[in-house]
């Protein structure tokens, strides 16, 4: 998807965020918190991405380098989703996740519903120590997505999506 200008602005992301946080989170943990990238930052983390990916890889292609380098000018708006997973006694870390993960996708909803375009993306930068670095996230945070946001260029079609019904099965005790 292709989105450019006008990004939300910060009432409107609030308001976006403000939906994005209703998702369950037993124990009340608040297991994730929100990084906005924008403006001349997506440039700036854009040329450290070209020179972490050629250190990944010093095989790399231009094309691959080119690629990191754009990866995230292609939406005014990138709100990096961020799971805090610290120890807990009581809530398992994959709750947690599940958690940030849905805020994530609460988070594509929201800004569908306001008329905005929206994207969740990870690639290798939401893995890799160096990112989250630069990036401030302490020991037990992870990416969990970077959600693309702008006007769309242009009208995407749908993609195929599997059929329910060849998911769907009963349980039934043996």
């Amino acid at each position: 998807m292709q989105l450019g200008l006008p990004a939300p602005d910060q009432l409107t992301l609030l308001r976006m965020l403000r939906s994005a946080v209703r998702v369950p989170d037993h124990g009340k943990r608040v297991p994730f918190r929100f990084l906005t990238i924008r403006g001349a930052a997506r440039d700036a983390l854009g040329e450290r991405l070209a020179v972490r990916s050629l250190q990944r890889d010093p095989e790399a292609s231009d094309a691959v380098i080119e690629k990191d380098r754009a990866r995230f000018s292609h939406a005014p708006l990138v709100v990096t989703v961020v799971a805090r997973l610290g120890p807990d006694e009581k809530i398992p870390e994959q709750e947690r996740l599940l958690s940030a993960g849905c805020v994530c996708f609460a988070l594509l909803q929201a800004a569908h519903a306001l008329g905005f375009g929206a994207v969740w993306l990870t690639g290798w930068a939401a893995y890799d120590a160096e990112v989250a670095r630069w990036l401030g996230l302490a020991q037990d945070e992870h990416v969990v997505g970077f959600v693309h946001i702008g006007t769309p260029k242009l009208h995407v079609p749908e993609r195929d999506r599997p059929d329910p019904h060849e998911l769907l099965s009963d349980w039934t005790p043996a």
